[in-house]
């Protein structure tokens, strides 16, 4: 009842609004919020039939990498949220233990319940979803392994008086400089010898921590830090890598080139990088998946770079125009925003595929004069519908100029 009241009263009003007195509904076919909800946008990305998708329409999973419940685990989401995963399971088992007797208000249990059920609903969704899906998403999962981590890990050390306590301490640290080592040795080259120092240091740090009754309270402090360095020193190095590269693209991601990484079948990427980082590494796109934009233009994931000359022909009247320019999908416009900080038109909504708006509609602002060029290119091919419509009539009926490598329309100028 709370999620319904919360955010359902937002769906009712939208469906309820007339559909002509609201903006079109971005990512349906349909202009209805249902047919987002139950398809491309929503439960779409768990069956795969996600009509108005970027991919194939129908079953798609196979596009998107294996699914199974060690997906997480895999080389294409491994390094962006698995390293301290194991450690909260364990430390989330631990908790409900040490508080199963508790009083059913305990705040503590309600804690390990409410955010180990968020790890486990949400690491399912991802580690199963058969629909479009990037490993980014999996930053949803990063508070929950914060809050378990971090509170099963305190709970435990304010009780390393027991033997219980510590070996649990232990094995979740193990477990942590384990995989770091893994997921490290994934990428051989990049800074080879950290994941042996912290497999020693981390395993180093466990064997105290058991002895811990036996050690001078210095010391058990310093093994402490140690163990601390260890278990976050795999996933600091990767953040670094990241903050210190430029990357561009759609689909980022964090650390260094990982071998077999990308979406094709069995998570083996073909050629052709998404959110490509130099010196870094690549997603790769599903077969087919992704239609390619006009020359000059970027592509469907890959913002286009507007040259100097190109930029000021946009620009030159903007203020005179509601829209500098219209094209296809929302990644080709955002190369042309963000060059002249003016307004552009993104037909076909984020992909192209939208039928928004309409080529009835198109023409009625070409001859308001509310549009001054129109550049193609973009996810042309992956809706048909109106954005094919409207750049074969813009092609058929206004005269082009080639600007470098980009054909530009001018839709103040019809052909005579």
């Amino acid at each position: 009842m709370a999620l319904i009241i919360a955010s359902g009263w937002w769906v009712a009003t939208v469906q309820l609004w007339p559909s002509a007195d609201r903006p079109y509904i971005g990512g349906s076919q349909d202009n209805n919020l249902l047919n987002l909800i139950f398809g491309y946008n929503g439960f779409g990305r768990l069956t795969g039939n996600e009509t108005g998708s970027v991919g194939a329409i129908g079953a798609a999973g196979s596009r998107w990498g294996l699914t199974g419940w060690n997906r997480l685990f895999l080389t294409e989401f491994g390094g962006q949220i698995s390293w301290l995963i194991p450690a909260a399971i364990i430390l989330l088992v631990a908790g409900l233990v040490l508080t199963l007797h508790a009083r059913r208000t305990n705040l503590a249990r309600a804690s390990y319940l409410t955010w180990g059920g968020s790890l486990l609903v949400t690491g399912a969704v991802f580690s199963f979803a058969q629909g479009i899906i990037h490993p980014y998403y999996s930053i949803a999962l990063a508070p929950a392994i914060g809050a378990l981590v971090g509170a099963g890990a305190v709970e435990l050390w304010r009780r390393r008086a027991g033997l219980a306590a510590r070996l649990c301490l232990a094995g979740a640290l193990a477990a942590t400089v384990g995989w770091a080592y893994v997921l490290l040795d994934r990428s051989p080259d990049w800074n080879p010898g950290l994941k042996l120092a912290i497999l020693a240091a981390g395993l180093c740090a466990g064997v105290l921590m058991v002895a811990g009754p036996l050690l001078p309270r210095r010391l058990a402090t310093m093994v402490a830090a140690l163990a601390l360095v260890a278990a976050i020193a795999g996933p600091s190095a990767y953040t670094l890598q990241t903050v210190s590269t430029s990357h561009s693209g759609a689909i980022p991601s964090a650390g260094p080139t990982v071998l077999a990484a990308g979406f094709g079948p069995g998570g083996n990427g073909g050629g052709g990088g998404l959110g490509q980082r130099p010196g870094g590494g690549t997603f790769a796109p599903p077969q087919g998946a992704f239609a390619g934009g006009a020359p000059g233009g970027g592509n469907f994931l890959q913002a286009n770079q507007v040259s100097p000359e190109l930029a000021a022909m946009l620009e030159a009247d903007a203020s005179r125009y509601r829209w500098i320019v219209a094209t296809i999908d929302a990644n080709s416009a955002a190369g042309y925003e963000l060059a002249t900080g003016a307004a552009v038109m993104a037909i076909g909504g984020f992909n192209g595929s939208d039928p928004a708006p309409t080529l009835a509609q198109f023409e009625n602002y070409v001859t308001r004069g509310e549009i001054h060029y129109f550049i193609a290119g973009g996810m042309r091919g992956s809706g048909g519908g109106s954005s094919s419509q409207i750049a074969n009539w813009v092609s058929q009926n206004f005269t082009a100029t080639t600007v470098g490598d980009v054909t530009v329309y001018d839709l103040t100028q019809p052909l005579s």
